[in-house]
């Protein structure tokens, strides 16, 4: 079975492409893109790795499923296409950037730009059924996405982790604090922000560290 993943990242992985739960999950997925809608469309699944060598992340936020609206994932976690209205936690994470840091609000909510810059933007759950939040959890998705992030914790060094709310911190309980720069907070959901999200600072204090060891910052 071959799945289409950036090459630089196969090398990491492919060990998981032969481990019996991910032949059950990509049976799943087939299944549902052939019967249902499901979002990202099919060649986007792996969107985040494509932006992103494995050589080349240096900051990884972890999101939980994609947008399960028309026309919004596009395989990287809170970003949406262009031209899609901003949902509300993304239009959060852009006050916190402006709050942090000055920046406006851009116009468009597609955050390709942070991973074409090493930012690993990584869901838990890579496909969800159209309008059913949470409909391709438990199938796969999270054994794989957790083997990523324990590849990133031991392969690397010097990684920034951005973990906002309890799920996204209790998925990365496996990365090693020794060597990576640990960020958490609330989730920038309306439902959490006012409780840790606002104010968190995380997008200059990412930067400070990066330029602390000597990699390039995040123009975000």
């Amino acid at each position: 079975m071959d799945v289409k993943i950036a090459s630089s990242w196969k090398q990491y992985l492919e060990n998981e492409f032969t481990k019996p739960y991910f032949h059950n999950l990509v049976d799943f997925v087939k299944s549902e893109y052939k019967s249902h809608t499901v979002y990202p469309p099919g060649k986007e699944i792996f969107n985040a790795f494509e932006h992103c060598d494995f050589d080349d992340v240096k900051v990884v936020i972890i999101g939980q499923d994609p947008y399960h609206g028309p026309g919004q994932a596009n395989g990287l976690c809170f970003s949406v296409r262009d031209g899609v209205r901003k949902p509300p936690s993304l239009l959060n994470i852009f006050k916190e950037i402006k709050s942090d840091l000055g920046k406006e609000i851009p116009e468009s909510g597609n955050l390709e730009k942070w991973a074409d810059q090493g930012v690993l933007l990584l869901n838990a759950t890579l496909t969800v059924r159209a309008n059913t939040a949470g409909s391709h959890q438990n199938k796969g998705w999270e054994a794989f996405t957790d083997a990523v992030i324990q590849k990133l914790s031991n392969e690397k060094e010097g990684l920034v982790f951005l973990l906002w709310g309890a799920y996204a911190q209790k998925k990365g309980a496996v990365i090693d604090e020794k060597k990576h720069y640990v960020l958490k907070s609330a989730h920038p959901s309306p439902f959490a922000a006012d409780r840790g999200f606002f104010g968190n600072k995380h997008f200059s204090k990412t930067n400070e560290y990066l330029k602390k060891i000597g990699k390039s910052e995040i123009n975000w």
